[in-house]
């Protein structure tokens, strides 16, 4: 098991042959499309990959990553800082291969001669796992300073129901 830095690209057959498992770690500020809806760049991504081949001997890859990203609450608009975790289960098959007879719960990894990009796929996997509409739990989350309710202006004061003639007629009981 390597515990270094994840490296950018792979040979996923060559590390299944071997049952090696790559476990390290990303700054956040080197996956720029991750880093355009959070509020700052800051941190570290977890990674495990476990390269494998399953009874088929297909080659399969488990990946397991973990971070914590800061984003703006949509109730508050507040500073929230929530953990990702993402879990996948990747069937390794050549570009333009027939995928019908993959088990289920593999997600479809095609790939050509190039070396896997490492990196691309913690990118995507952790783009797939950003909640849509970041918040805080209700009970934590704080309401905005101009969400409050409005005082009555004078004319709602004063102004009065047009219906309430119709109350009075409706109780009188010589109408």
């Amino acid at each position: 098991m390597l515990n270094d830095p994840i490296p950018p690209h792979v040979d996923p057959r060559k590390l299944a042959d071997r049952g090696t498992t790559l476990q390290g770690e990303l700054l956040l500020a080197d996956l720029e499309r991750l880093c355009d809806p959070l509020s700052d760049n800051v941190g570290t991504v977890q990674a495990k990959f476990v390269f494998e081949r399953d009874e088929r001997k297909a080659v399969v890859i488990h990946s397991c990553i973990d971070v914590e990203v800061k984003m703006v609450c949509q109730r508050c608009l507040e500073l929230v800082t929530l953990p990702i975790h993402s879990e996948c289960s990747y069937a390794v098959v050549k570009e333009g291969a027939n995928t019908q007879s993959l088990p289920k719960g593999y997600d479809v990894l095609e790939l050509g001669e190039d070396p896997l990009d490492l990196q691309a796929l913690v990118e995507e996997e952790l783009l797939l796992a950003l909640p849509i509409v970041p918040a805080h739990h209700p009970e934590e989350c704080q309401q905005p300073g101009g969400l409050e309710e409005p005082e009555p202006s004078e004319d709602e004061v004063t102004r009065s129901n047009p219906f309430s003639v119709l109350a009075q007629l409706k109780r009188d009981p010589n109408v």
